[in-house]
Order: structure tokens, then sequence, then C-alpha cells
């Protein structure tokens, strides 16, 4: 009896956890045998199932091919991804895909490119999910709050939690993490050496790689993710104005 009670408690800790998705279908008998970790899992994507409310990837890491279940997301075959927070069960069925993993990790799928923080020397290395420089050269929005990239970096403390529309071109975009879309803009300005180039934005509305567009949206600086993932700059909740 007290064995089941135990198991009861960790079933009541998975189902609460918001650090990841809620294994689906999980019996007694797999949640015995889950073991949980602080390494999180990057690799290139080999093979994604997608299993509403679930997506599972077999991703190649340090540590070989393996199996994750992560929060639904659109991810391409070749990407790469990182698992965060990833919890290993052994012998897991899926009942939505009938089928049994002898190993998979459960856990949350990070922002594609999101750093750990920078150093004291350089606080922008690391710091911020920079895409690789375009040649771009976006004229400024217009307004009194209009900000290019770079001004929004240099004025990043007093813009903290101020409205701010940036124009830019899309130079990558991750749709449907942890529930919002990401949006890397660069306008041609800022230092590709220290990464202000390049801004990211969350967003509900789409966006495609290669737009220009303008958006409004909330700066907010050293926004902590969980798991040493942090972005010292970023646009929150913005509303896409101009294709």
């Amino acid at each position: 009896m007290r064995g089941l009670f135990s198991v009861l408690l960790l079933a009541t800790a998975l189902i609460g956890c918001n650090s990841g998705p809620k294994p689906p279908n999980i019996s007694l008998d797999t949640l015995s045998a889950s073991t949980a970790t602080d390494d999180a899992l990057t690799g290139q994507v080999l093979e994604h199932i997608a299993a509403s409310p679930y997506s599972y990837v077999r991703i190649r890491t340090s540590k070989g091919d393996v199996w994750a279940a992560v929060n639904e997301a659109r991810v391409e075959k070749g990407s790469q991804v990182t698992v965060s927070n990833p919890m290993l069960m052994k012998d897991f069925e899926s009942k939505s895909l009938n089928r049994t993993f002898d190993q998979i990790y459960f856990g949350s799928l990070a922002p594609e490119g999101v750093a750990a923080t920078g150093t004291a020397d350089n606080p922008h290395a690391g710091a911020t999910s920079t895409a690789a420089p375009f040649d771009v050269n976006v004229e400024k929005a217009t307004g009194s709050n209009a900000r290019t990239i770079a001004e929004t970096w240099a004025q990043a403390s007093a813009l903290e939690g101020k409205g701010v529309t940036i124009r830019g071109k899309v130079v990558k975009y991750n749709e449907g993490v942890m529930g919002k879309n990401w949006i890397h803009l660069q306008d041609g300005s800022g230092d590709v050496g220290q990464g202000t180039n390049d801004l990211t934005v969350t967003s509900a509305d789409a966006a495609s790689v290669g737009q220009t567009v303008s958006v409004t949206g909330t700066v907010r600086t050293n926004r902590d993710f969980g798991s040493g993932y942090l972005y010292r700059v970023i646009v929150e909740d913005a509303r896409i104005l101009k294709k």
C-alpha cells in the first residue's frame, strides 16, 4: 500500500508540473520507471510524429538517437531542437500511436536557438537567440515609439515594460512553441558580433521567413524561460501591423 501511495504521489506531481507536457496514457507501472534529469537534450530532428496535443520527435543527440514527447508544435525534419527538463520513461505505451517506446523523454520544446546567459565580459554573447545575419536594409518604422533593432537593444533598460514598434525582415520563424509564435527580426542595424543585429519577438500572429513586417509589442529584459534559457531583450505579445 505504501508503494502504491508513493506512485500516486509521483503521478500527482507529474500532472501538476508546468514545465512540460503531461505524459498521456501513463500507467502506474510506467510511472514507477520514470527518471528525471536536469540535462537538456539538443540535436537534429530525424523523425516527427504529430499526435495532438503532443509531438513525438526522434532526435540525434550527443548521447545517441532518442525519442522525446513535447508540447505540440510544427517541427521540421533536419531542424535543431532543444528539449528542456526531460524526464526519461521506459516501456512507455502510447495508446494514441498504438506503439510502445523502450525509452522516451517527456519535456518542453525550447524555442529554437535560445541560448544560455552571457558572461559579464560580454553580456550579449549567448544571451539572445540570434539567427544568421541577413543582408537587409529595412526602413525604420514611424511614430513616437518606433525603434530600430539596434536602438531597442541600446535602450532596453529604459524601454522595459514599454511598447515599441519595430519594422524588420523575418529571418527565422518558429510556430506554436510554448503557445506562441517566435519571430526573429533583422533590419540591418546592430552589431553581428554582439548579437544586437537580431531581435526575437513573440506573437499570436503568423509570419513567414522573408517577409518585411511592422510589429508592436512590449519590451522585456532578462526574460528567463527556465533551464538556464534567458533572453536579455525580447519583445513579447506583439501584433503584426503590416506585412
